[in-house]
């Protein structure tokens, strides 16, 4: 069994800021890589950001220069820093985790989602 709680969204006024965490536990050997996905009203889910266990990122366009991706390793976390947010930026946010388990299986993991709204 493997859980992935998201938190810390909320609503934000344009030019506001927001750190949203995604913890991983259960029975998990190695978490392999994550990643946050957004998905507004109306839209497909994208991808907004990932790192991997080498620590290497990528960022989509949208967020690049105001959303910043950490990992710590040791708790099994990943940090979504998020600054100068947009109206455009209002969406569910979810954490995803690519997983292998103490019985060797690798698996996606997806949190259940954490509101950000952004609006004046």
């Amino acid at each position: 069994q493997v859980q992935v709680v998201e938190s810390g969204g909320g609503l934000v006024q344009p030019g506001g800021s927001l750190r949203l965490s995604c913890v991983v536990s259960g029975s998990i050997f190695s978490v392999l890589a994550m990643g946050w996905y957004r998905q507004a009203p109306g839209k497909q889910r994208e991808l907004v950001t990932s790192i991997n266990s080498d620590g290497i990122t990528n960022y989509a366009d949208s967020v690049k220069g105001r959303f910043t991706l950490s990992r710590d390793n040791a708790k099994n976390t990943v940090y979504l820093q998020m600054n100068d947010l947009k109206p455009e930026d209002t969406a569910v946010y979810y954490c995803s985790v690519n997983c292998l388990t103490i019985e060797l299986s690798r698996n996606d993991y997806w949190g259940q989602g954490t509101q950000v709204t952004v609006s004046s």
